[in-house]
């Protein structure tokens, strides 16, 4: 399987083995061997659940420094609308965009602008049957991680639309180079991230050969380099031209609140995501034309690299979505090719149950890997390493696990040696038997 770059990683130092992230994760991405938690690259989606609930911090996101914007002549910001919801008692949009260029930045331009240019990319698509119902968002890059390695029947109802931070860096590179004259190569557009997705997709972007954007910057980390000094921007910049909807799409619903189509539905939440794709794949989901789905708890305002409270970031969001402008957009954007914004490649399904290259062989080893599983106990305790017995069963299989690393196994296994013991013992000579 080729290489897939991965924003999620392990430092080993700080694991110790307490197995809670196994039985977290959705994809079964993660074992703990040898007292040491150990991620499978290929199951992994970067959704960061792992983050959140290793209790040692064992678990961590890899994004760029700050200092890489100073890597470029141009520097342009691009916030996640997401970043608005982490200020208490900042509701004008401007404020936060101003403390943005006084950390560095020469330009901002709001992914909330380039949300609305998707929404109206994604309302033009289901208008006309030009994508398969219901249609599933793909502005979260976990979800189309999810869908590529569990959910292949679905791959047709993805909206094949390039996401708002895609839409966004190629919007701002365009548009700073003609009105500065700069070509875009000096011109680094760089994205404030509420999550490690984000980091992901820029190197293994979806749909698309190369991502415009030029770095990833954890939003916790921006948040502390802003804090003590934006209460202080007394005369902001007049730098805001996201609407209502763009800004919604922050929180969960958001999206449909843009699309406006009442036979939309919003799902947040990695688990409660799974759980309707595979009611999608089994067709239990009817009259419904568009599915929001969203890895994070509360939408990108619970991504693991805000700092806010995500249901207060959502309030937050909320109030300031109100006092933004109801724009129309249709009559401001109403020439979507020229931003280049749909998918130049399709998704593919990418296996993670190959147990064999061989069909034959692979086969073979299905058929071992359900006789092991029959002969555990089911009950996923997780007492092995692994999340699930069918799990374990995969993992001896393949060769990186035994039957008596499940504890129950074990236990026959040293009752049988004991068992053994005695019997031995009762058929060694008589000068060296036990008096009864």
């Amino acid at each position: 399987m080729a290489q897939y770059f991965h924003s999620v990683t392990l430092d080993k130092e700080r694991c110790k083995g307490c197995t809670n992230c196994i039985k977290r994760c959705p994809t079964e991405a993660i074992r703990v061997r040898a007292g040491k938690a150990k991620i499978i690259n290929e199951r992994c989606i970067d959704c960061g659940e792992c983050i959140r609930v290793c209790p040692y911090h064992a678990k961590k996101a890899i994004t760029d420094p700050f200092d890489v914007i100073f890597s470029f002549k141009y520097k342009v910001a691009l916030p996640a609308p997401s970043l608005y919801g982490q200020f208490k008692n900042i509701y004008d949009i401007n404020v936060i965009l101003t403390g943005l260029k006084r950390l560095g930045f020469d330009d901002v331009f709001e992914v909330a602008k380039a949300a609305e240019v998707v929404t109206l990319a994604t309302k033009h698509l289901i208008a006309g049957n030009k994508v398969q119902k219901p249609a599933i968002s793909s502005a979260c890059p976990v979800i189309i991680r999810l869908i590529e390695v569990k959910y292949p029947n679905l791959i047709d109802n993805v909206v094949p639309i390039k996401s708002p931070m895609e839409v966004a860096a190629r919007m701002a590179k365009r548009i700073i180079s003609k009105n500065t004259g700069l070509p875009q190569k000096e011109i680094g557009v760089f994205f404030i991230t509420p999550c490690a997705a984000k980091m992901t997709s820029t190197k293994a972007p979806m749909g698309s050969d190369c991502s415009f954007v030029d770095g990833v910057i954890s939003m916790s980390e921006v948040y502390y380099k802003m804090i003590h000094d934006i209460n202080k921007i007394t005369h902001p910049e007049n730098l805001s031209t996201a609407g209502m909807k763009g800004i919604s799409w922050a929180k969960s619903g958001g999206e449909s609140f843009a699309l406006g189509d009442e036979r939309a539905i919003a799902v947040d939440g990695i688990h409660n995501v799974i759980k309707v794709l595979e009611e999608m794949e089994d067709d239990k989901i009817s009259d419904i034309d568009y599915v929001e789905l969203q890895a994070c708890t509360g939408g990108c305002v619970g991504g693991p690299l805000t700092v806010e409270n995500n249901f207060i970031a959502k309030n937050r969001i909320m109030r300031i979505a109100r006092m933004a402008p109801n724009i129309d957009l249709v009559t401001r954007f109403d020439d979507l090719c020229n931003w280049d914004i749909s998918w130049t490649n399709p998704i593919t399904y990418k296996p993670i149950l190959n147990l064999d290259n061989d069909m034959v062989k692979a086969m073979q080893k299905m058929k071992e890997m359900e006789n092991i599983y029959n002969s555990l106990p089911g009950l996923d305790c997780g007492s092995c390493g692994a999340p699930s017995c069918r799990a374990l069963a995969e993992d001896i299989v393949r060769g990186f696990a035994t039957e008596t690393d499940c504890i129950f196994k074990l236990r026959e296994q040293v009752r049988m040696l004991a068992r053994e013991m005695m019997e031995l013992e009762g058929r060694m000579p008589p000068p060296f038997r036990k008096d009864e």
